[in-house]
């Protein structure tokens, strides 16, 4: 985007490894996700993930400078992100759990599309009437995976399609705290930030105020499960912003849609999920539209750079 790029450097061959290993990682933990779905609340399973994710920030802190470089001077940053990642992980859950695994994963490719649209508002870009169309054929795509009816659109379609805005807004602020903050500090400090809600959540839950978020006992089968969501969520967040520092979105935007095949393949493997045509012909055009305006702003920001 438009923030500054110090402190971020360009190797792309770096980048992609970063990407790929982030979407693999996250479109695990989305299918980990939705099978604890059926027995823990929603806040809970975002506690467990991010007590490894704080562990795993520890640990890439002592490995790499020692603690002190999780001292920060943008407190207020790694806030904003916290929330908005926390809401958009929220949703996305609770998307989770009302539908299929692969066609939540598409309507949430609608983010490229809210990140164009933002960065008018946000970053104060000029976005010409190519990338507006695109958005709109993007759009057009979204309202054809949610297949509105006559009684609206479906809650858990209209949830995806909430976190996808979240995640925008997430993306953004990621991308702006990493041209100062190392990736572990941004773990570190998100960590803390979704213990934190996610804890006082579990106690309201517990006042019977919203007996929905109310935890239960973690049965012992159950425990690889949160592990593996745990580990490879954590390590999905710190590949994600690897990939952002040495690449950029234009070069990374085709390996994120690489998530909906293996959303695809679990889905049908554990729940014996079959996308509909429709679903894929839907998000084949978010995903076109998606491509297009990351190429687009790729070529107008070569054309700027002074040579």
């Amino acid at each position: 985007m438009t923030a500054s790029t110090a402190g971020l450097r360009y190797q792309p061959v770096r980048a992609l490894v970063y990407s790929f290993s982030a979407v693999a990682s996250l479109t695990l933990l989305d299918a980990g996700v939705k099978w604890l779905t059926t027995d823990y609340a929603v806040p809970q399973i975002a506690f467990i993930r991010y007590v490894f994710g704080l562990a795993l920030a520890i640990i890439l802190a002592t490995r790499m400078g020692g603690l002190g470089t999780l001292k920060t001077r943008r407190p207020l940053g790694h806030a904003l992100r916290s929330v908005f990642n926390l809401a958009t992980m929220i949703t996305f859950y609770f998307a989770l759990k009302m539908m299929p695994l692969a066609d939540t994963m598409a309507i949430t490719y609608a983010t490229p599309l809210f990140l164009t649209a933002l960065s008018v508002v946000l970053l104060k870009e000029k976005v010409g009437w190519r990338r507006w169309t695109a958005v709109c054929v993007g759009f057009a795509g979204v309202i054809l995976i949610l297949q509105p009816s006559g009684e609206g659109v479906a809650a858990g379609a209209l949830l995806a399609l909430v976190s996808a805005f979240l995640y925008a807004l997430t993306l953004i602020t990621s991308r702006q705290l990493s041209t100062t903050e190392p990736s572990h500090t941004i773990l570190f400090y998100y960590s803390i930030g979704v213990l934190t809600m996610t804890g006082l959540a579990g106690i309201i839950g517990e006042t019977d105020l919203l007996p929905s978020w109310e935890w239960a006992p973690l049965r012992a089968a159950d425990l690889w499960i949160f592990a593996l969501v745990g580990i490879s969520g954590s390590f999905g967040q710190f590949f994600l912003n690897q990939a952002f520092r040495y690449g950029e979105v234009s070069l990374l935007a085709p390996i994120e849609y690489t998530g909906l095949l293996w959303g695809i393949l679990y889905g049908m493997a554990l729940w014996g999920e079959v996308p509909s045509w429709i679903m894929l012909a839907g998000a084949a055009i978010v995903a076109s539209s998606s491509l297009y305006i990351a190429q687009r702003e790729a070529r107008l920001n070569r054309r700027s750079k002074p040579v």
